[in-house]
């Protein structure tokens, strides 16, 4: 990279590397740092006087003549830090306050301290520095907000775009979303305590599969060069687990990256995290008993409370949940009775109720059609849907008292499902008709029914315990405990479109500016473009003037209001 391409904060940054490295100072150290503290432990189990060693981000800085504040930012937090000229450099030479603290260190650098606890006139805990080590030079400039007299903030690393493709900025400046990600890792640990202490046992299965099973999806494919076949990422890990109950296995449980070749939105990413749970011996009633019992302990293990809020709502994860029948929830919410009737009568019904049908839906798909655009969103509080139509559910047993219904149901939380799950098929000959049927559908152009699965069948002929199972959208279950409402806000890095290549470096306000308007069709009003970037008067004149003599921007008069416009 050229300095042509940089910003004049990347040169300067870049220069003072050289110079530190003239004075003998290196930017990047091998050597082991030895942290004994950090910042949170600092500020709870405050010691006057005790010696420690810490290390961090260098965040603020508050220079005053021979002597300065500081933040530094660990893993645990932020605390202020005292710097003295005389204190550092005990001899004449004072070029390592002077030189390097106040003039070669960035926001954003990592340096080492050495030094001991105090409290400050005003009563703030903080680290007196005695010694202090640059760790790690920061060659670009950190998207740092900033507070005027009034409280307002400016500048906020906030655009979701920018956020999503730069975590790594997202999680230093916007401490909150490092919470979030606190816990999605308690939830996770949590599920594995109330399976572990039921001596069910954590296992993996294969990624890459033969055939992309266990659910109803289109699946990304690939090909494996050395054995020159197609393998597909795996869509659930469903029949894995199941043929390890056939092998002697009473209960099974995974945490699963799993794909699905499908839209993406606030609620769906093609690469998504699930838990999947198999028991032998077990029914669906029991899976709900003990579903609404793991919520419980979830809730309270990461919130301190089974009740949470998700946007305006109000939600008890206290067990017991409600459950109802999805023949009773589609008859309360549309008057329609789904007993009994066939495939033309359901698509009918669909017609008259405005719901968009295919040639290629079966019954089960129309059944799933009417209950998701007229029943699902009504559910917020917890709510079991129990007893699903066998067109829907081709790897779940039939009612015991109904052969046209099956022993399943859907957790709907906040309008959404959260979990899934089954009294298993175990019955091999039933198995392959329901698969055969898959096929059918295939057949008529349904590119999301399920293969045949021959070693599966297989399996299940050497014979399969009774069996529940269920499976839970880790995703969604982490957005509901920490009130989010994009499951790109719970995935460390989410899928993102590629970004456009710049002719131009760009700074990260001109950036902005730039999706802004790309994610709007290539143009918007400049006022609305002016708030939606939120930027400071100073900052938006500059990155408008820099876009402009780039040739990136033009604005033109339309009306009474002036457009800014994205030059092709």
């Amino acid at each position: 990279m050229s300095f042509s391409e940089l910003s004049d904060q990347e040169i300067q940054r870049r220069e003072t590397l050289d110079k530190l490295r003239e004075m003998g100072i290196e930017p990047y150290p091998a050597d082991l740092y030895p942290v004994d503290a950090y910042a949170a432990e600092i500020k709870d189990k405050f010691e006057d006087k005790k010696q420690v060693v810490l290390a961090g981000r260098l965040m603020s800085r508050r220079i005053m003549g021979k002597a300065s504040f500081a933040e530094i930012l660990d893993s645990s937090g932020r605390i202020q830090v005292y710097f003295n000229r005389d204190e550092i450099c005990t001899g004449e030479d004072k070029t390592l306050y002077n030189e390097v603290f106040k003039k070669m260190l960035d926001l954003g650098d990592f340096i080492g301290i050495k030094g001991y606890q105090f409290k400050t006139e005003v009563g703030e805990i903080s680290v007196h520095v005695q010694e202090f080590t640059l760790l790690s030079k920061a060659l670009k400039p950190l998207p740092l907000p900033k507070t005027d007299a009034d409280g307002k903030v400016y500048d906020a690393f906030t655009d979701p775009e920018l956020r999503y493709r730069q975590r790594y900025v997202d999680l230093i400046v916007n401490p909150q979303v490092k919470e979030t990600f606190i816990k999605r890792s308690k939830t996770m640990n949590s599920m594995r305590d109330f399976f572990n202490t039921k001596g069910y046992m954590e296992v993996e299965t294969p990624i890459l599969q033969p055939i992309p099973g266990g659910a109803t999806a289109r699946p990304f494919m690939t090909h494996h060069n050395a054995l020159d076949i197609p393998l597909y990422l795996r869509i659930a890990n469903e029949l894995y687990l199941k043929r390890l109950i056939v092998g002697g296995f009473e209960g099974v449980y995974e945490f699963a990256k799993d794909f699905r070749n499908e839209g993406m939105d606030r609620t769906h990413n093609p690469e998504f995290t699930v838990m999947e749970i198999y028991v032998a011996y077990k029914d669906y009633n029991w899976m709900m008993d003990f579903t609404e019992q793991m919520l419980e302990k979830v809730a309270l293990d990461v919130c301190g409370t089974t009740e949470v809020t998700v946007g305006e709502n109000k939600i008890s994860l206290k067990a017991p949940f409600k459950r109802i029948s999805m023949r009773d929830s589609i008859l309360e919410f549309t008057g329609f009775d789904i007993n009994g009737k066939d495939e033309e009568e359901l698509r009918m019904a669909c017609q008259s109720m405005g719901i968009p049908t295919t040639p290629s839906m079966g019954k089960g798909k129309l059944i799933d059609e009417i209950f998701g655009e007229k029943c699902e969103g009504n559910y917020i509080q917890p709510t079991f849907i129990t007893d699903y139509p066998v067109e829907m559910s081709p790897l779940c047993k039939k009612h015991r008292e109904n052969p046209e219904l099956t022993e399943r149901f859907e957790l709907m939380v906040n309008g959404k499902e959260i979990a899934n799950a089954y009294s298993e098929l175990n019955d091999p000959i039933d198995q392959r008709e329901r698969f055969e049927e898959q096929l059918r559908l295939s057949e008529k152009g349904d590119d999301e029914a399920m293969f045949i699965d021959q070693d599966f069948l297989r399996a299940l002929e050497y014979g399969m315990p009774p069996t529940s199972g269920m499976g839970i959208g880790i995703d969604r279950l982490v957005m509901l405990l920490t009130n989010n409402s994009s499951i790109q806000e719970v995935l460390f890095f989410p899928q993102m479109r590629p970004e456009k290549a710049q002719s131009v470096a760009l700074e990260e306000e001109e950036k902005m500016i730039v999706e802004l308007l790309e994610r709007n069709n290539q143009s918007m009003e400049l006022g609305a473009l002016k708030t939606q970037s939120n930027l400071s008067g100073k900052k938006w004149d500059k990155a408008m003037k820099a876009l402009a003599s780039h040739g990136l921007t033009k604005v033109s008069v339309n009306g009474d209001s002036k457009v800014v416009e994205l030059k092709s």
